[in-house]
């Protein structure tokens, strides 16, 4: 790999490790404090019609965050490796997924402070997409 390759690239490499960063802490916490998390997520939907759904919700997006945090790690060792920002592309397509499933949650449970609060990661999610699309042919 040349060197303009590797700083022409720089954006999507550190936006990648942000990435990586955030949904690996995020799943991870949510592995290791399972009962807390479940626990504070029980209260948050009790009025809602999901209540009921709570934990396999929790696994569901607890499965997307380490997915998304693990491939975009990937996709930095990766790019190393070939030059490619496939995998960080699509780190990207699946955290905006696994933002906008916390979002609908948010707002589903009327707490719009904490759906606020993820409007940030979400563009993040997009600029990565932006920063690391495939080339149109």
């Amino acid at each position: 790999m040349q060197l303009d390759q590797l700083t022409n690239n720089l954006p999507a490499l550190f936006a990648a490790a942000f990435t990586a960063t955030l949904f690996i802490q995020s799943g991870l916490d949510k592995v290791f404090d399972w009962s807390g998390n479940l626990e504070w997520l029980t209260g948050h939907f009790s009025k809602t019609f999901i209540a009921g759904m709570v934990p396999m919700m929790l696994g569901t997006i607890t499965i997307l965050e380490l997915a998304t945090g693990f491939l975009a790690a990937a996709g930095v060792i990766y790019f190393l490796a070939t030059g490619s920002l496939t995998l960080i592309f699509y780190s990207g397509v699946l955290g905006a997924a696994s933002i906008t499933a916390l979002f609908f949650g948010q707002r589903l449970a009327k707490d719009y402070a904490g759906a606020a609060v993820l409007v940030p990661y979400f563009v993040l999610m997009l600029i990565v997409m932006l920063l690391a699309r495939p080339p149109l042919t």
